[in-house]
């Protein structure tokens, strides 16, 4: 019986805002947005060369403003995602232009996956941070705690510091029961 509990732990889902998935989900946070800027920056190192080989190849209009836009959301929104400030915002600009990249890699290449790979992960991570926001380790969480704290009744702040404390207690106690 205690191998099929052990197993059923292995599969089961992370569905709690514990320690170590918060931490993983900041660390990739955090890479995404230190490894999206370089293209922002590589873009605006040659803005009119970058317009014509990817936005007037796929016939869209105003090719140089396009293309200023496309870096400076990389530039900007790339690092407000690795702080997770604002994240589901910039996370929004980022994945229009990661499907963007996308359409572009799929017109030139089709389903060559390869060739499609980079930008399809890109997206797929932006629009996590989307749907999901930036974790419990960020900016946007430290914001959101501070606006709560400030609407929130001295009743309220009661209740969640026992509600917190009944977690953490729950949790050691998950602990024990796994060790």
């Amino acid at each position: 019986m205690q191998l099929t509990s052990t197993a059923a732990k292995l599969f089961r889902p992370n569905i709690s805002a514990n320690t170590l998935s918060q931490t993983t989900l900041a660390i990739l946070r955090v890479t995404l947005g230190v490894m999206m800027v370089h293209n922002g920056f590589d873009k605006l190192a040659d803005i009119e060369s970058f317009a014509r080989a990817y936005v007037e190849y796929l016939g869209l209009p105003f090719p140089i403003f396009l293309s200023y836009v496309a870096a400076y959301t990389e530039v900007i929104a790339a690092p407000l995602v690795a702080m997770g400030l604002f994240t589901r915002f910039a996370s929004l600009g980022l994945f229009g232009t990661m499907c963007v990249a996308m359409y572009h890699h799929i017109s030139v290449a089709g389903l060559s996956l390869p060739y499609l790979e980079l930008s399809a992960i890109y997206a797929a991570s932006f629009f996590y941070f989307l749907v999901n926001g930036a974790g419990l380790y960020s900016f946007d969480a430290l914001i959101a705690n501070l606006l709560d704290s400030a609407s929130l009744t001295l009743k309220e702040k009661q209740i969640m510091r026992l509600e917190s404390s009944f977690e953490a207690a729950e949790a050691v106690k998950d602990e024990n029961v796994v060790a």
